[in-house]
């Protein structure tokens, strides 16, 4: 697993080599959210707004609201509808209330045309009063409406007759006169009381008397999620999910990508690391048939993460990190001996640097070099899947050259057993990373050397050398 962190770097070399199939998995992603859109028809919703008039409460507007919402209002909106096929519990799904600013208690109904919307929206509405006002009472009880306002001509009786008892009492000032004045003050001013307070409690004539506030507008366009909604969402959730499918596997690969790593899985040491110019994107599988075209076309032929090659030097410093590996080769061994060069098959950019490794192991003016073809060496590639080696003849030794972040350690071990069971001591391993090439080249820079050919078919797989 690597544990290097997520950048905004790594999305944008994402969305830079994978943009091809991250525009086909849109489109697909598109595709299905219009499909979703064709099984479930759109839905048009609108709203009834009704008035409560009098002093309400936050509690009493919502429990109105679960009021208008309820099956009893919905039933009843639903037998004056009439509607084939439609129930009253699946109206209840399509009804919904909420108390708004003002005493206003909106009711919205959903239904597959406008038509149908502005009927429900404006049934359950009215329904909604005709239950309202039922259980308030304000149509069912006459006595009891009737009976505050007897009870008020009462209180205006007996404070009549309490000015006249208290016109009758002794005019004098004596102490019995004005206490009879101060009881009859006391019993009138108790009896307002009284009935203010029964004015305030008093419901069924404060609260009644709800209202409609007109018929619900006929809905313009349709409900989300609409099916352009869909179409986006779909496009968006599929390029969300390619983009963290490529997070994801890059965090869960078991490439190595460290020299150390590299070193543990071969059982040898670094020997040097060297620089190929990137002629063409590297990792790029051959084949031919039409996954191999698919695979082309969507631009997934290639490794994405591989970081972007830096610009290169000159081809002279190029060729000093391949004599540098020469001569670290020389110091390890104790003569001169031919050596097979190791290639994982499929590592284009391992390959071309072996390639220019043996022409400069074959090209080393040096005295130790022995140019009479003692130490030459001979490039051979391996599958890693199977990995088999040429039996020991000329060569007696092997080193191995590979690119980093290509191979897992599973595969190095099997190359490294290979190795072994043809009886090449593997003598170190080599590098090899790719880089810009320059746009141009001067006129004094020495011309590259031609790849020596590449031992394949029977030689590769045990041939004599």
């Amino acid at each position: 697993m690597s544990d290097d962190t997520i950048r905004l770097v790594t999305i944008g070399r994402i969305l830079c080599r994978r943009w091809r199939l991250l525009a086909v998995l849109a489109v697909v992603g598109a595709l299905v959210g219009y499909g979703a859109s064709v099984l479930f028809p759109p839905r048009y919703t609108t709203s009834a707004s009704v008035l409560l008039p009098g002093q309400w409460e936050e509690r009493e507007l919502l429990t109105q609201a679960d009021i208008a919402s309820s099956s009893a209002v919905v039933d009843r909106a639903a037998a004056t509808l009439r509607w084939t096929g439609v129930s009253g519990a699946e109206l209840r799904d399509r009804v919904s209330a909420k108390a708004a600013d003002g005493n206003i208690i909106k009711v919205s109904g959903t239904a597959e045309t406008p038509e149908r919307a502005q009927q429900l929206s404006d049934r359950v509405a009215q329904q909604f009063v005709t239950f309202a006002t039922r259980i308030a009472g304000d149509s069912t009880d006459p006595d009891a409406a009737a009976g505050p306002e007897g009870l008020r001509q009462k209180v205006v009786q007996t404070n009549r007759r309490i000015t006249d008892l208290a016109n009758a009492a002794d005019p004098g000032q004596t102490v019995e006169g004005v206490q009879a004045r101060t009881e009859l003050e006391k019993l009138r001013t108790a009896l307002q009381e009284a009935m203010k307070k029964l004015d305030e409690a008093a419901p069924a004539t404060n609260k009644a008397g709800m209202v409609v506030m007109g018929p619900a507008a006929r809905p313009t366009g349709e409900a989300p999620p609409t099916r352009t909604q869909l179409i986006v969402a779909g496009a968006l959730l599929f390029f969300v999910l390619a983009v963290v499918g490529h997070l994801a596997a890059a965090r869960m690969s078991r490439r190595l990508r460290t020299e150390p790593e590299i070193a543990a899985a071969l059982g040898s040491a670094l020997l040097g690391t060297v620089e190929v110019p990137g002629e063409r994107p590297a990792h790029r599988p051959d084949g031919r048939g039409p996954l191999a075209w698919i695979r082309r076309l969507l631009g997934v032929d290639t490794r994405w993460d591989i970081p972007t090659p830096r610009m290169s030097g000159d081809e002279a410093s190029m060729r000093i990190r391949y004599r540098r590996v020469c001569a670290r080769l020389r110091e390890k061994l104790p003569a001169p001996r031919r050596l097979l060069v190791v290639v994982p098959d499929g590592d284009e950019i391992a390959r071309r640097a072996a390639g220019q490794l043996a022409a400069e192991a074959g090209s080393d003016p040096s005295p130790s070099s022995s140019s009479s073809g003692d130490s030459l060496l001979r490039v051979v590639e391996v599958p890693v899947s199977r990995p088999l080696v040429p039996d020991r003849g000329a060569e007696s030794g092997a080193l191995v050259v590979l690119s980093a972040g290509s191979w897992t350690a599973w595969e190095l071990a099997g190359v490294a057993e290979a190795c072994a069971d043809a009886g090449h001591e593997v003598v170190g391993f080599v590098v090899a990373g790719p880089v810009r090439a320059r746009p141009t080249r001067t006129a004094d820079d020495p011309p590259q050397h031609a790849t020596p050919k590449i031992a394949v078919g029977d030689d590769a797989r045990g041939g004599s050398a």
